[in-house]
């Protein structure tokens, strides 16, 4: 009867026992079960280490070095946005010194655990200036840009970012979403890794339809409005929030995850219809009349945003205690046609330019006369839907062409205004106007 086989380990040569099995991984590989475990760990350790470098690149900036100029911001911005140079302003100056604040706070981290207790009681005078986080709150018609310039930041800075609606919002207990489920989304945006969303941008739009329904106090209570509001202050100051992994309504049994939001830079974006009466009543105007000084009064009605204060977001319905945690206001203005015809063109994802590549995959050449951009330019400022009016009528205008040409055999197709003006007949726009 032949020998049994005594099999010895590769790595460390002990022989096969009970005390330590040496099991055949395959022909010529024989590895005892401590140098597989061995192994197992020095593999999982290797793989939390790569991926803790990974989030260290991308979860955040971590050196000052890394953070985009506020210059530099703005130039990034130009490239999508148009117009809106004081809000491209602010918000750069705002977001730089945010993800500057979070590098200081690190480097002191940082040089803190080098330290010895002793030192660092004893230098603790010497850099005890905390910079406070500085939110910011954009006012401005629909489609001016307040969503875009948003997006274009968090590209730029290749940090998680999150839109979230404030009108599903209500207070807790009642049909809706809790506050803490705005931050789900952050999370699941970075695959729930709490440290790189720790360090990302959440933009609460619709943030006007929170503000608070009356003055008057009532027996009802106010679940979507200043319940909501109330509820936001501990996120945008800053605090450690249980979230739930799904959204929707906690409940006892559910497994929560721990937020800081002290690092997230928040950005609210509302339309705050009406507010422009506010801002005429405090500059002591009159929205719509005639007097002598009427080409004055006639600049401060169209321009209104640009006077936009705290105290009218006060009055419009937000309470001062949210306010005060959005320092950074900025207004966007209307665009103008000339706006509106750069939008149709300029941006690296223009209208124009999407259209032309769709033709394009096709074999055909797609062109637009000057007049025709006038013409779907007018039409936009006749029903004041700004920048986003202009997607719904480009493609009312082009559906015919993209059924069409794909079957025909041209290499290129051309727009003109009479082209626009004859489609946009055709899909009743003169009816849907006299209907307003």
């Amino acid at each position: 009867m032949a020998k049994k086989e005594t099999l010895r380990c590769m790595m460390c040569g002990n022989t096969d026992s009970k005390q330590t099995p040496v099991i055949r991984i395959f022909d010529g590989l024989n590895l005892c079960t401590d140098c597989i475990s061995y192994i197992d760990n020095a593999r999982d350790t290797a793989l939390k280490q790569e991926k803790a470098e990974n989030n260290s690149k991308t979860a955040g900036i971590h050196e000052q070095k890394d953070i985009p100029t506020p210059r530099e911001i703005t130039a990034f911005l130009d490239q999508y946005v148009i117009g809106q140079e004081d809000a491209k302003k602010y918000l750069s100056v705002a977001v730089y010194n945010h993800y500057k604040r979070i590098a200081q706070e690190a480097a002191k981290d940082k040089n803190a655990e080098k330290k010895s207790l002793k030192n660092a009681i004893t230098d603790a005078s010497a850099d005890d200036v905390d910079i406070e986080k500085s939110n910011i709150i954009m006012v401005g018609p629909t489609g001016t840009g307040k969503t875009l310039l948003a997006k274009s930041v968090a590209r730029l800075l290749d940090v998680p970012f999150a839109i979230v609606d404030a009108t599903v919002l209500t207070e807790a207990g009642y049909v809706g979403e809790d506050i803490e489920s705005l931050l789900t989304r952050l999370l699941q945006n970075c695959d729930y890794d709490v440290e790189k969303a720790q360090r990302g941008i959440v933009f609460i739009d619709e943030i006007d339809k929170i503000a608070r329904k009356s003055d008057n106090p009532s027996i009802t209570r106010d679940v979507s409005g200043e319940g909501v509001q109330q509820g936001l202050l501990k996120l945008l100051e800053g605090s450690t929030v249980l979230v739930p992994p799904n959204g929707g309504r906690k409940h006892p049994d559910q497994k929560m995850i721990a937020v800081d939001t002290k690092n997230i830079l928040f950005i609210c974006g509302g339309a705050f219809d009406g507010i422009e009466r506010k801002i005429a009543s405090r500059l002591n105007t009159h929205v719509v009349g005639y007097g002598k000084d009427e080409s004055m009064k006639k600049h401060q009605r169209s321009n209104l945003m640009n006077y936009v204060l705290p105290q009218d977001l006060k009055s419009f319905g937000l309470i001062p205690e949210i306010i005060g945690r959005l320092p950074v206001l900025t207004a966007l203005n209307p665009l103008d046609k000339e706006a509106l015809l750069r939008i149709l063109t300029e941006p690296k994802n223009a209208l124009v330019r999407q259209y032309k590549k769709l033709f394009a995959l096709d074999g055909v050449e797609l062109n637009f006369t000057p007049e025709a951009l006038e013409a779907i330019v007018d039409k936009a400022i006749e029903y004041k839907l700004g920048a986003r009016g202009l997607r719904s009528i480009v493609e009312t205008v082009m559906v015919d062409a993209m059924y069409d040409v794909p079957s025909m055999d041209v290499k290129e197709f051309t727009v003109s205004a009479d082209y626009v003006n004859e489609k946009l007949n055709k899909a009743n726009f003169d009816k849907v106007k006299l209907a307003d």
